[in-house]
């Protein structure tokens, strides 16, 4: 069976962690040169306090109203809880509360503990909608608000809420933070600045918060996002993508399956075309 060319020597970015070996290998083998650049560390789950300390609060009937913002923040939250708590424990504790979800996510995240929102915010699930939806469903003031976050917080909702005379408490949940050596991703971000890299693969919606947050320390962010409007972005599936698009990155590439194999074995058959739309567009 004939050789494909794949990217022929091309040099191409990852910020796969878990993953950094066999994510070289695939690049490899596809003819590229893989510049790898973990970008996440596991947390243990009880590494958590503030999702711990909302658990206090709960069982001691001191929370009236939780928010819950994203589905893969709503699922560690319980996975924290579950630390100190039985299933049962928690799901009663919620029972006797008024829970918001923002959209189908965290929606679908309760359902797996066979719970039901009481008010689901419609699209486009900003926090803009949150507040029309709180509103007309439940007063919040003088009420004891839980505000699940995940990423990064939404001080705008808080300070919103906090206007209509709620007592809000932030309940930031973590699966990852950044590693412990940042140095490479320092360097794949200047070689993005630079276009020494033009083809940037993410494989974790976390990895976007993550690289940002770094190129935003060493005040690389505007340039970095000015180089990836330049570079060929391409993303392991629906969620990552989703990620990218809300931190303003437009996604040129998606496997047919969210797997790593995918996304590189496809995209090397295709980044050489791509990079030539690219600079087309540019153009016009």
């Amino acid at each position: 069976m004939a050789q494909t060319k794949g990217f022929e020597g091309l040099p191409v970015i990852s910020f796969e962690s878990r993953h950094a070996k066999a994510m070289q290998m695939l690049i490899e083998k596809h003819g590229g040169k893989p510049w790898i650049a973990p970008s996440m560390k596991e947390i243990p789950l009880e590494e958590n306090p503030e999702a711990l300390r909302f658990g206090e609060k709960l069982f001691a009937t001191e929370i009236d109203i939780l928010i819950l913002l994203t589905g893969v923040g709503t699922r560690t939250l319980i996975e924290v809880l579950k630390t100190k708590y039985s299933i049962e424990q928690i799901k009663s504790s919620l029972q006797k509360i008024t829970i918001v979800v923002r959209g189908p996510k965290p929606a679908a995240a309760l359902a797996e503990i066979q719970l039901r929102a009481n008010v689901t915010v419609p699209e486009p699930n900003t926090w803009h909608e949150i507040l029309t939806a709180i509103d007309q469903n439940c007063s919040v003031k003088s009420r004891r608000v839980a505000v699940q976050e995940y990423g990064i917080s939404n001080s705008k909702l808080i300070a919103e809420l906090e206007k209509r005379g709620a007592q809000v408490f932030a309940v930031p949940v973590y699966q990852w933070a950044l590693p412990d050596d940042t140095e490479p991703m320092k360097k794949a971000i200047e070689a993005v600045n630079k276009s020494e890299v033009r083809i940037i693969l993410w494989t974790n919606a976390q990895q976007v918060l993550h690289v940002l947050k770094i190129a935003r320390e060493i005040k690389y962010e505007d340039a970095f996002r000015k180089a990836m409007s330049h570079a060929l972005i391409a993303s392991i599936g629906p969620t990552c993508s989703e990620a990218l698009r809300e931190n303003h990155f437009h996604v040129d590439f998606e496997p047919t399956h969210p797997k790593m194999a995918n996304l590189v074995s496809e995209l090397a058959e295709k980044a050489h075309d791509l990079l030539r739309k690219g600079k087309e567009r540019q153009i016009s």
